[in-house]
């Protein structure tokens, strides 16, 4: 990737220096092999980078990408900003720019950054971006690294090296989606400890699963986090898409899948196990969120195993 020996620092928004890796997917890949087929439409790889030490790098954009672009800083500080407001960036902190969204971002002049960065889009941008754990990263953030953000980033560079073949792009592609959460869902690539803060949908969730054989109300569940039953319920199908007592019923009933699947508990033992007193109202529960009765589900697994063996 050899540049012109007379080019240094930030020219028409690209970066030139020593050691930078750049692979910019050609607008003919994208439209002919990409944006036609149905796995990679949704969301896919424009261009990826790797800039070390990236001294006089700079870039404005009034418009904006028609684009995401996530930036992963390693190395020395940086900053961005959206509008009026400026954020600096700095060691293993990493931040997402959203498509059509005006920006300036560049390195310090005394510490340059060292960034590794994937610009990305697709016809599911749009709805990725209203994603609530998405737009918590419109900031920069800090990020723990398990070892695996790197070698994925490696492994998609390295095989979009070796050309745009339809195998290439789609495991590219495939891996794009775990690179990105490895950044957005971060801490659930770690086993929650004690001194860890999680937030009260996720707290109440696990809250959720110690008791999963209780009955829980609205009320308790919101007296728990000091939180008003509108605000708590609010906040919960902000992140879920679901009401929590809604959330509390489907993880009773796939306990209850688990039971029937794994066990010769009878129905009615099963409800009573799962907090309900009237079994009646837990098959028809069973079957709203399940989509077919306890009793046929557990014949249906039946009749599946009996066919297997056959």
């Amino acid at each position: 990737m050899k540049e012109k020996d007379n080019k240094e620092g930030s020219h028409k928004n690209i970066w030139y220096g020593v050691g930078r890796q750049r692979i910019e997917i050609p607008k003919t890949i994208l439209k002919s092999r990409v944006n036609s087929n149905p796995m990679l439409q949704h969301l896919h790889i424009h261009s990826i980078g790797y800039y070390p030490k990236a001294k006089d790098h700079f870039t404005y954009r009034k418009k904006g990408l028609p684009e995401n672009f996530l930036f992963y800083c390693v190395d020395g500080h940086g900053f961005f900003q959206v509008g009026k407001q400026r954020y600096e960036v700095g060691p293993n902190e990493f931040f997402i720019l959203p498509q059509n969204v005006e920006h300036t971002y560049g390195s310090s002049p005394d510490h340059p950054w060292t960034i590794y960065w994937i610009h990305f889009g697709g016809d599911s941008l749009p709805q990725f971006n209203e994603v609530q754990e998405v737009q918590k990263h419109f900031k920069p953030e800090y990020v723990k690294n398990n070892g695996e953000i790197i070698p994925i980033f490696m492994k998609i560079y390295k095989t979009l090296e070796l050309g745009y073949s339809i195998d290439n792009l789609l495991f590219a592609n495939m891996c794009l989606s775990h690179f990105l959460t490895l950044f957005i869902y971060n801490s659930r690539h770690y086993t929650a400890t004690a001194n860890d803060k999680l937030d009260c949908v996720d707290s109440a969730i696990l809250f959720m699963q110690e008791h999963i054989n209780d009955n829980i109300s609205l009320n308790d569940l919101s007296k728990q986090y000091n939180y008003s039953v509108s605000r708590f319920s609010n906040l919960f199908k902000q992140k879920t898409g679901y009401a929590p007592i809604d959330y509390f019923l489907q993880l009773k009933m796939q306990k209850a899948c688990q039971q029937l699947d794994f066990s010769d508990r009878s129905i009615k033992d099963i409800a009573f196990s799962m907090g309900f007193d009237d079994p009646y109202y837990f098959s028809k529960r069973f079957r709203t969120i399940i989509g077919m009765s306890p009793k046929k589900y557990r014949t249906r697994r039946l009749d599946e195993a009996k066919l297997n063996m056959s």
